[in-house]
C-alpha cells in the first residue's frame, strides 16, 4: 500500500469533520442567542415584585404655599389686585395652561412660578388699565400631578396625569414600550414615609389579568428595562439604599 494511499481515510474523516465542527458552532451560537433572548423576557434583579405593601406615596408638605412650584392644568390660583375688586379672586388654570382674568383675557401660566404670574399680570394691568398696580398670586389648591416614566418606552418624558392613572395607562402614555423591552420587569420608584422604595411589576401577568393593574401617583418614576434601559435602570437602582427596597410578603 502506498503512502498517499494510507493517508486518504484520515483526509476524508477530516473533510467529514469540518461541516461537523461548523455545524456545532451554529448551533452553539444558536443556542447563546435563544439563551439572551430568554433572560432579556425574564424576572429577576434586586428589585422584589408581589409587593404587598406599596402603597400611596407621601402627601407633599405645604406645596400650594412653596415659591418654586410650577402651575401645572387644574391648579388653582388666588389673585389679589390691590384695590381693584375686579381682577381679584380665585383662577383655575385650564388645560391649554392659562388663565382667563376679566378685561384681560388669557394669561400664560404653564410651567410658571407664582412670583412669575404675579409679575406677568402686574405687566398687562399696567399696559392697559392701572398704574403701579399691586398684585399677589397664590396657589390655593396644587391640583396637577406628574410622572416620570423612562427607560425602554417609545418616548420617555414627564407626563401630567388627572385622577386615577394605573401602571398600564402610564406607560401609554410614553407611546407603549420599545422592541427590546423586558415587559416582565417594570420598577415603580416612590417615597414612602421619607424613603426612596421601589417595587417590580410584572406587565405580560397584569395585561394576561394574573396581576392586578397597580395605581401610580403623582412624582412616582417608572422606568421599563431593557437593552437600551440598562443604564438608567442600574443608575436609579444605585440610588437605593438596601433597607428602602421592598421586600414581598
Amino acid at each position: 500500500m502506498s503512502t498517499s494511499q494510507t493517508l486518504r481515510p484520515s483526509t476524508a474523516m477530516a473533510r467529514l469533520a469540518s461541516p461537523l465542527r461548523h455545524g456545532w458552532r451554529r448551533l452553539a451560537l444558536l443556542l447563546c442567542v435563544a439563551a439572551l433572548a430568554g433572560c432579556a423576557g425574564t424576572r429577576g434583579g434586586p428589585v422584589p415584585y408581589d409587593v404587598k405593601n406599596f402603597g400611596a406615596p407621601d402627601v407633599p408638605v405645604s406645596i400650594a404655599a412653596s415659591s418654586d412650584y410650577h402651575l401645572g392644568p387644574a391648579d388653582v390660583l388666588n389673585v389679589s389686585v390691590f384695590g381693584v375688586s375686579e381682577f381679584s379672586g380665585d383662577y383655575t388654570v385650564d388645560n391649554l395652561g392659562r388663565i382667563k382674568l376679566p378685561l384681560v383675557g388669557d394669561v400664560p401660566v404653564l410651567g410658571q412660578t407664582s412670583d412669575q404670574v404675579a409679575v406677568a399680570l402686574k405687566t398687562k394691568l399696567q399696559e392697559t388699565y392701572l398704574r403701579n398696580p399691586e398684585v399677589q398670586v397664590v396657589v390655593k389648591s396644587a391640583m396637577s400631578q406628574r410622572i416620570t416614566v423612562d427607560g425602554s418606552v417609545t418616548q420617555p418624558g414627564i407626563y401630567p396625569i388627572g385622577g386615577d392613572t394605573s401602571l398600564l395607562q402610564s406607560i401609554a402614555m410614553a407611546r407603549g414600550a420599545t422592541a427590546d423591552a423586558n415587559a416582565r420587569r417594570v420598577v415603580i420608584f416612590r417615597t414612602i414615609n421619607g424613603q426612596r422604595s421601589a417595587a417590580a411589576f410584572d406587565l405580560k401577568d397584569i395585561r394576561r389579568g394574573k396581576q392586578p393593574d397597580p395605581q401610580v401617583f403623582s412624582n412616582d418614576i417608572i422606568v421599563v428595562d431593557g437593552n437600551t434601559a440598562s443604564a438608567t435602570f442600574k443608575n436609579f437602582i444605585s440610588t437605593l439604599p438596601l433597607l428602602t427596597i421592598f421586600r414581598p410578603f
